[in-house]
């Protein structure tokens, strides 16, 4: 399989890490570490030495509670990183919901919008919509994420019922409308949001059944990086769990993406780049002796 994007055909044989670069102030795990460009670039290249086959560029906090952000902020924050980032020889996707800034990203030669809206994000009257955008530009790859209401109230009222069966749905109503568009399959990823207006136990719910997701047809991408899902269930009390730092989440998200490898993403976005490679390696050295071992 392959993920199809605007500079680049991504083969998914073997599994992509795709590294954040957050260029943002209040990101929940390291905002203000790279909200200026020339920091931001500079982390742009230190992800790719570290391993990273994707840059994933952000200026805008989803976390829960974050407010939405004026376009022409997102715009300052990305779009000077993105220009530098498109000139290191791999695909950049970049992390925004707005028509206007998908567009803008686009043209300045980035390969992927990555929305956690899902193309859902209603702009203003008149104006292109995040459908007309990516229609417009035929070969850029497309990820769609999973979320529950909003970020300023997904955490508030989380999901009820089966949360597999609901984020299947939401999938599969959500890439139609892409392919109703005459969008090459190709093209579409999918991500099912983890964190995303979930309880921890429909996170590890959706990490645990994750498999029933590839009916759809689409690679998956999985974020579980840092997430504090992954807080509750290492730390003994509600104060750890707001508390734990960077460094102490770090190996816990290294095995929720091995985990979710195993079920069957193609793709891990992750702060941790260089920690997630070194492990995704020694996973395909053993995926290569189980098959060696298969063939006698």
């Amino acid at each position: 399989m392959h993920w199809q994007t605007s500079r680049f055909s991504i083969d998914l044989a073997t599994p992509k890490v795709m590294g954040i670069v957050n260029v943002t102030p209040d990101s929940f795990s390291d905002g203000g570490l790279h909200a200026f460009p020339n920091a931001a670039r500079a982390h742009c290249e230190k992800l790719l030495k570290d391993g990273a086959d994707i840059l994933d560029i952000g200026g805008e906090s989803t976390r829960p509670g974050a407010q939405a952000l004026p376009q022409e902020q997102e715009l300052a924050r990305v779009l000077p990183v993105v220009r530098h980032a498109v000139k290191l020889g791999v695909p950049v996707s970049v992390d925004t919901y707005k028509p206007q800034v998908m567009r803008a990203v686009l043209d300045a030669g980035a390969d992927i919008i990555n929305d956690v809206w899902a193309l859902r994000w209603q702009g203003q009257a008149g104006m292109p919509t995040s459908l007309d955008v990516l229609a417009a530009h035929p070969s850029c790859g497309i990820c769609l994420m999973h979320m529950h209401r909003e970020p300023q109230t997904m955490q508030t009222s989380p999901m009820q019922g089966d949360v597999v069966a609901q984020i299947l749905q939401f999938l599969e109503r959500a890439s139609q409308s892409l392919r109703a568009l005459a969008v090459d399959p190709a093209r579409i990823c999918l991500d099912p949001g983890i964190g995303f207006g979930k309880t921890v136990q429909q996170n590890f719910t959706l990490l645990a059944r994750q498999a029933e997701l590839l009916r759809l047809g689409y690679p998956l991408l999985a974020g579980w990086s840092r997430k504090s899902s992954l807080a509750a269930v290492t730390q003994t009390s509600l104060a750890a769990v707001a508390t734990l730092d960077v460094q102490e989440r770090m190996v816990p998200s290294v095995a929720a993406a091995l985990l979710a490898v195993l079920n069957g993403a193609s793709i891990v976005r992750v702060h941790d780049v260089r920690e997630t490679v070194l492990a995704l390696k020694v996973l395909m050295v053993m995926r290569a002796a189980q098959n060696q071992t298969e063939k006698r």
